[in-house]
């Protein structure tokens, strides 16, 4: 797998115990653990101890990632996942906060009225409520997707499935989640699906 030759010398000096190749490697990718977390978690705390608890693991495990197996972002996001769902057991949490994942790079049109915009949040409060709805491993396949913008081999690879089980759980959440939003939410759920389709 490809992936930027800094994150490849970060990794080297991981594994030779330089201190600041840790933290250089934490910065890089802490944010979107944490993203993926929070998505999942719903929960800011949590979040954060879920991203502290898959670094720790991740670093004392370095030595076990094979760049030519998968990227290490993918590796990452496959632990903090696992470490989510270990979550869902202990805790007994609502499992995804995709909608304020989803919205927050959705801006709305300038031009837009004060009735558009109440119709807009009548449509993500639909969408929030279509989304709890969805199985975990759907919700999660959404997150991935459209929270994190992985492609559908990725998704394969953080979740551990065929790429073409990753296809069919967003094609089931398209699905799902089309019918649950009848007719109200139908162009809102389009439009995020063509930013990434």
């Amino acid at each position: 797998m490809t992936q930027p030759p800094e994150t490849d010398a970060l990794i080297a000096g991981c594994l030779k115990g330089d201190e600041a190749s840790f933290a250089a490697l934490y910065d890089r990718f802490a944010p979107s653990i944490y993203r993926l977390c929070y998505s999942l978690l719903m929960n800011h705390q949590d979040a954060e101890d879920v991203t502290q608890e898959a670094f720790v693991y991740a670093f004392r495990n370095l030595w076990r990632y094979d760049a030519a197996r998968s990227a290490f972002k993918t590796w990452l996001y496959t632990i903090a996942l696992s470490r989510c769902r270990n979550a869902y057991r202990r805790w007994h949490l609502p499992q995804l906060n995709v909608l304020q994942l989803l919205t927050a790079d959705i801006a709305a049109p300038r031009s837009e009225m004060p009735e558009s915009s109440l119709a807009r949040a009548d449509v993500k409060a639909a969408l929030e409520q279509a989304l709890s709805a969805l199985s975990p491993c759907l919700r999660e396949a959404v997150t991935l997707r459209y929270g994190l913008g992985l492609t559908y081999r990725e998704i394969a690879e953080v979740v551990g499935c065929p790429q073409k089980t990753a296809e069919s759980r967003i094609r089931l959440a398209h699905e799902r989640l089309r019918k649950l939003l009848q007719p109200a939410g139908q162009s809102l759920l389009d439009e995020w699906v063509k930013v990434f389709d």
